[in-house]
């Protein structure tokens, strides 16, 4: 049995040998196969995290990619060359002036020409509360209410809005958070020409009208108040002869200065409890010793006229804002007037897009002016309605006042959307 076994052994390895050769024939031919296909259908190239592509982007020593091709008209994008929002020293807080901002924001519309069509009557509402959520609840709910008309209007008019309820700077609260909110604003938004700032307790009540912009292209602050008071009887100023809760402001380097001097005469500003006696002694109406916004912005139009008023349009031709006690009687006599009206002109009654809503403002106007109702003020609804004091997140009798006007601005929406049954709608 031995023998046996030893003669056997290399007949075996043959066996294996010729086996390992033939294995290693196949891998190679399969080898050969795989190189000759590949010259027929070379493997793509994938940019991965692993991979660079050949014409990958430059950086300059500071990190900025430069040399992308400029965006087209048509469409939104960032080009890859700078921008003022690439400068390191690049600050949104109020306490940094802004220097050379027409400059920048022209140059930043040229790299963006998609936002540059339209951009001179491009307007950004901004709006805002405080953080805290509101003692009463049901002032909570008429903050919301509020916010949602002016959400309302923005989409009638096509408007982007912005809500904040933060304090952007700790020692502005009050009156005096909107400015560190409006100047962000500014350099956040270089595509709107006018940040139209609105307080939380005033309410768009004339849905339709649209802000006449071009009776403002020489100016960069609109506001309501009345002129005379402002910049006469010097010996008998009023703190109340203009109203700042409501205020358009141009985006330019005018405005950033305006916003800058302003904002010195409030918390933040050293000289805080001296502006306050200065406005004490100023105003004589005022009782509050401390500095507000709204005798700040007087005192600079009179003071300064040359520098700020001269570009400053006082509006008081229309309700650009009014006060709620003065205008909430009216309301009646108002939609009865509007409801004579829409029996003269019937299209006026017609279904329609939403969005055709500043249309039918115009085939409505003839009609109003016709029964007499000029569009300054007499007959006409109020464009906004400020429930100035009625302390909306107190919930007390009178911020129910302004619930009840939100109310009619609900149903006036709802009849635009077409949503008739149950809704008195003839003559809102």
């Amino acid at each position: 049995m031995a023998k046996s076994t030893f003669q056997n052994k290399p007949r075996t390895c043959v066996c294996l040998a010729n086996t390992f050769l033939f294995l290693s024939l196949v891998l190679f031919l399969l080898l050969l196969l795989w190189t000759l296909s590949s010259f027929y259908n070379p493997i793509p190239i994938i940019h991965s995290s692993f991979t660079k592509p050949k014409n990958e982007p430059k950086l300059e020593p500071d990190g900025v990619v430069v040399g992308s091709p400029n965006c087209a008209a048509h469409e939104p994008c960032d080009p890859l060359e700078k921008s003022f929002y690439d400068d390191p020293g690049l600050s949104y807080s109020i306490e940094k002036p802004m220097k050379n901002w027409d400059e920048k924001r022209t140059d930043w519309l040229k790299q963006h020409p998609s936002f540059a069509t339209g951009a001179r009557d491009r307007i950004l509402v901004v709006t805002g509360s405080q953080p805290l959520p509101c003692e009463n609840p049901i002032g909570d709910h008429l903050l919301l209410r509020l916010f949602k008309n002016k959400v309302d209007y923005c989409r009638i008019h096509g408007y982007d809005i912005f809500y904040n309820n933060a304090y952007l700077h700790p020692k502005m609260d009050t009156y005096w958070a909107k400015f560190p909110v409006v100047r962000a604003a500014m350099l956040a938004h270089p595509e709107v020409e006018w940040i139209w700032w609105i307080d939380s307790d005033a309410v768009f009540t004339d849905m339709e009208f649209k802000v006449p912009l071009d009776r403002y292209k020489d100016h960069n602050l609109v506001v309501y108040g009345w002129p005379n008071l402002v910049y006469e009887d010097k010996g008998n100023k009023s703190g109340k002869s203009l109203n700042a809760g409501v205020f358009m402001i141009r985006n330019c380097q005018w405005s950033m200065d305006l916003v800058n001097d302003w904002a010195e005469m409030g918390p933040n500003s050293p000289n805080y409890e001296k502006w306050g006696q200065i406005q004490l002694s100023t105003f004589k109406d005022k009782t509050n010793p401390h500095s507000d916004d709204q005798s700040a912005l007087i005192y600079l139009l009179f003071k300064y006229k040359d520098k700020w008023g001269n570009k400053t349009y006082i509006e008081s031709e229309y309700y650009f804002q009014g006060y709620w006690v003065e205008i909430v009687k009216t309301y009646e006599k108002i939609t009865e007037g509007y409801k004579e009206v829409e029996i003269l002109g019937p299209t006026l009654r017609r279904r329609h897009a939403e969005k055709l809503s500043e249309y039918y403002a115009k085939l409505r106007e003839p009609y109003l002016e016709d029964a007499g109702y000029k569009w300054r003020r007499r007959g006409r609804r109020p464009f906004v309605t400020h429930f100035t004091g009625c302390h909306q997140c107190n919930g007390g009798p009178l911020s129910r006042i302004s619930l009840g006007v939100t109310n009619v601005t609900v149903t006036i929406i709802l009849c635009m959307l077409g949503t008739r049954v149950g809704l008195k709608c003839k003559g809102l």
